[in-house]
């Protein structure tokens, strides 16, 4: 997310020094996430017994990673604000959605909810860090929140038994995996259509949409194989990163809406 933010804000304009002071507001609320996300969930991690996270592993206590994630947080108001106030109330609102999907959302059907304002609030947050805080292409705010949606539902295919067992509930878990796949599919699919749309059909987008689309048709076929389940999160974003690479390319000053 951070690399994200900080390539498509040296595209549009954005100075190098303000760039370097929105990837920290990002980076630092990206930490306060995960770390919020990690404490959260340690007993479902533990009980899941996830190889892949330092609490369930024991190597750290839950509290001090508790207690970092909420000092990041607190950190992350001043950062964002620096970067201007328009683009740090967008961005603050962004982490705070994300903060509410580790506290309850994650269990509910509204579990997507958080993705769609989050990855939609992307382009905002670096058009309204741009001088005169102009506002982003809508389709490009549309093309966010197509995108978050895929990762979120991208993301739950592999953790499809282990969040049966820790009472996870989200709407991916509530249609399963195979319903997630084709919905992370079709959410790409028109992410990267807009794409195309927001930058005038440029040359590099085209080609990342039929990346995109490409992609989109080979995720649900991972579904046949359960070791490869793990790998519908790296192709939507890899899918995302060819797409934000194509329109750094294209010309990062079509951000903004004319």
């Amino acid at each position: 997310m951070t690399a994200f933010f900080t390539a498509v804000a040296l595209a549009a304009g954005l100075s190098a020094g303000h760039s370097a002071l929105l990837a920290l507001a990002v980076v630092v609320g990206q930490a306060s996430i995960g770390w919020a996300n990690d404490y959260l969930d340690a007993g479902r991690d533990r009980a899941a017994a996830r190889a892949d996270k330092p609490i369930a592993r024991g190597e750290i206590r839950d509290r001090v990673v508790g207690v970092c994630a909420g000092v990041a947080l607190i950190a992350d108001i001043p950062l964002s604000l620096l970067v201007g106030w328009r683009a740090g109330a967008a961005h603050l609102v962004a982490v705070g959605s994300a903060w509410m999907y580790d506290l309850q959302l994650k269990c509910t059907w509204a579990s997507w909810t958080p993705y769609v304002l989050s990855f939609g609030l992307v382009p905002v947050i670096i058009a309204t860090a741009l001088p005169g805080s102009p506002l982003p292409q809508a389709t490009l705010v549309i093309a966010g929140s197509c995108c978050g949606v895929a990762a979120h539902f991208a993301n739950t295919v592999g953790d499809a038994a282990d969040d049966a067992l820790t009472g996870v509930r989200g709407l991916p878990q509530r249609i399963g995996p195979a319903s997630s796949t084709l919905v992370a599919a079709a959410f790409v699919a028109v992410a990267s259509v807009l794409l195309v749309v927001a930058t005038d059909a440029a040359l590099p987008a085209v080609i990342a949409a039929a990346v995109g689309v490409l992609g989109a048709l080979a995720t649900p076929l991972l579904l046949r194989r359960a070791s490869a389940r793990h790998v519908a999160f790296r192709v939507v974003i890899a899918a995302v990163a060819v797409m934000i690479v194509a329109f750094v390319v294209s010309g990062g000053d079509r951000l903004v809406a004319k």
